[in-house]
């Protein structure tokens, strides 16, 4: 399998070039073209049950779509997701685990468990969802992920702020917890608001942009 990803950071898609016997599995929609010889299965994201609650709860599909390549030759899938911005691919080895907040995931390939966990109401508060979706690798795998805007990867050692919104992925052993951004005037009148704390070690992942903030700013141009 070869990856290509281009048009980032504003507008990324990544070309994935199957040789035969090889698949790779993207979010439902996230197929930009693909190969007239190459096959599609539309397959639930988990048991019926994960699957719903992945769809409700962590704003990710019902259904997953698999692109085998069942031809002699090699055979190209692009996907991309809806928001204009970074995709990220993270090769991941036997035991490797991330946590995608909601909407970030856009496919993977290789032996990768997903699996839809309650995130706390931390996360709710912060815009991310009730939901968190975590990749496990179980083998060798890739995985593809995304968010609106660029994508920064920070080090915490011991704690970091986070504007809500902002958060994109980070390392299963770290912690989520609401604080304010300042002090209680700063917090009411600096427009920042609560924030997320994130404790611990490990690896974050955060986008440059934010929906939210998008959504502020184009509401007052439409009335």
């Amino acid at each position: 399998m070869k990856v290509t990803i281009q048009g980032t950071p504003s507008f990324g898609h990544v070309h994935v070039d199957l040789e035969p016997g090889e698949e790779v599995i993207a979010e439902s929609g996230a197929m930009q073209s693909m190969s007239g010889e190459l096959d599609m299965k539309a397959i639930t994201n988990g048991n019926v049950l994960s699957a719903i609650g992945k769809k409700w709860f962590g704003g990710e599909s019902f259904f997953i779509n698999h692109f085998p390549n069942n031809a002699d030759k090699t055979l190209r899938v692009t996907i991309a997701q809806d928001v204009p911005g970074e995709i990220i691919q993270l090769d991941m080895t036997d035991g490797q685990e991330l946590n995608l907040q909601r909407g970030a995931y856009l496919g993977h390939a290789g032996e990768i468990k997903l699996k839809a966990s309650w995130a706390g109401f931390i996360s709710w508060f912060s815009g991310e969802g009730l939901v968190k979706l975590s990749a496990k690798c179980v083998g060798r795998g890739t995985l593809f992920f995304g968010a609106y805007g660029g994508i920064t990867k920070r080090r915490v050692q011991g704690e970091l702020k986070v504007d809500d919104g902002h958060l994109v992925a980070y390392d299963p052993g770290l912690k989520l917890k609401l604080a304010l951004s300042g002090g209680l005037f700063a917090s009411l009148f600096g427009g920042e608001g609560f924030v997320t704390r994130v404790v611990g070690s490990g690896d974050i992942h955060i986008q440059t942009r934010s929906v939210k903030g998008l959504a502020a700013w184009l509401n007052p141009k439409f009335r």
